[in-house]
């Protein structure tokens, strides 16, 4: 027999399976279920981003009446610790979402944060707001936060920008919403604290039954596996873009957090207005969502990442030049608006790097979780700077060099992910 005879032989009985290439992973890039998962994480970024995009508010009122021998910084640790754990329990939901898809964790885990809410209601001294509002509110925050965004991205690859900035938008729609609700229930009509928390709580119940109602995943459960993928700290793509959000994330809560309290006490603007900074900067937020989630497939996801985070970075910078009610303004819609268009567009580039849907939620919390620390730490720092140094320019300082070194990292990780191609 000829070599070409067993050359011949030897092919014909290689198992199909080690001759094919994989197929690559497809995604249904639309349907009735795709669209009311993005309905489900639009009304779960209005309970967990937003309600935080809110904290401003609280931190101010807090200030003046329950908590008025707590420093900043210390008030500033109760939405740090909602931020952390809404970020970290990414890690435990991300691989259960990966193995039991979103609903088995959607529903018990949103009820327990209405009640979180609602014990939030009651609470009058610094340890019960840190235990309800920080560390229970966060955590099933996180809980819930992780697995519907994971299932849009499971449904959307070419889509995904445009998927992502109608979902997240919900969060921008709350800061809007959220704090122009809360300073007038608190400070112009007779409801109280009490009522006026719980009123939101309710507002909340209903959107969590409807996420409850809409969530589904495409994707065929991961029953075997470690619950991290450790490999995914192999890719420099997947490491350096973290490493970069971290910075970012260091610095894009304190606008949130401070600008109400730099309004009041640094301009000296009335109560009413230097609130509802917060939603203009959210109402900046929801464009920014929403126009970057239209263009990114145009200009390039991490692109438009890079873009917003060093803009982000400049904005925050030129804080320390503002000085009149005007400039406050515009600061805050601006700041607003490229501040969104990190949020929108960031887990959209986590997900472009997993090579496939049913590691995403991992992928995903990973992710979260070395970003929880982020949330964790900053809003604290700047706030610490602010009681040390008795003025904002030292925390303005920080957290816009920050911004700007975070984007320029996360553009290395850009170049590793894609080379020098121009759209990415």
């Amino acid at each position: 027999m000829s070599d070409v005879e067993k050359n011949s032989m030897s092919s014909d009985h290689t198992p199909k399976e080690e001759t094919s290439a994989p197929k690559p992973p497809s995604f249904p890039e639309g349907g009735v279920k795709a669209w009311l998962a993005v309905v489900a994480c639009w009304c779960v970024m209005f309970n967990t981003f937003g309600y935080i995009n809110a904290f401003g508010i609280y931190e101010a009122y807090y200030q003046s009446t329950f908590l008025q021998n707590e420093s900043a910084s210390n008030i500033a640790w109760i939405g740090s610790l909602q931020a952390f754990f809404m970020f970290s329990a990414g890690l435990i939901s991300g691989p259960l979402m990966d193995r039991y898809g979103p609903r088995r964790i959607l529903l018990p885990c949103s009820l327990l944060f209405i009640l979180s809410v609602m014990l939030t209601s009651l609470c009058t001294q610094y340890y019960q707001f840190l235990l309800a509002q920080g560390i229970l509110g966060g955590l099933m925050n996180g809980l819930t936060y992780t697995p519907t965004l994971t299932a849009v991205n499971q449904y959307f690859l070419r889509r995904r920008p445009l998927a992502m900035g109608i979902a997240s938008s919900g969060s921008s729609f709350a800061g809007v919403v959220l704090p122009i609700a809360l300073n007038r229930m608190l400070h112009a009509t007779p409801l109280g604290f009490g009522w006026t928390v719980r009123i939101l709580g309710f507002l909340m119940l209903a959107l969590s039954l409807i996420a409850g109602a809409c969530v589904s995943s495409p994707a065929a459960p991961r029953r075997t596996g470690a619950p991290f993928v450790q490999e995914a700290w192999h890719h420099p793509a997947y490491t350096l873009q973290i490493l970069g959000l971290f910075l970012v994330m260091w610095a894009l809560f304190t606008p949130f957090f401070y600008v109400p309290d730099y309004a009041q006490t640094v301009l000296g603007l009335d109560v009413d207005l230097s609130n509802d900074l917060v939603a203009i900067m959210n109402a900046g937020s929801f464009a920014g969502r929403l126009l970057t989630g239209a263009l990114a497939n145009r200009i390039g996801r991490f692109n438009g990442l890079v873009l917003a985070a060093a803009i982000s970075g400049v904005l925050i910078l030129c804080w320390r030049a503002v000085d009149s009610k005007g400039s406050m303004i515009v600061f805050a819609l601006l700041f607003g608006f490229f501040s969104g268009a990190v949020i929108g567009l960031f887990t959209a580039t986590v997900a472009m790097t997993a090579p496939r849907p049913n590691v995403m939620g991992s992928y995903m919390g990973m992710a979260l979780g070395v970003l929880s620390l982020a949330c964790l730490t900053g809003t604290p720092i700047t706030g610490a700077m602010i009681n040390r140094s008795g003025g904002y320019e030292a925390a303005i300082v920080f957290a816009g060099v920050s911004a700007l070194v975070g984007a320029g990292v996360i553009a290395v990780a850009r170049v590793c992910f894609a080379g020098w191609v121009w759209v990415a």
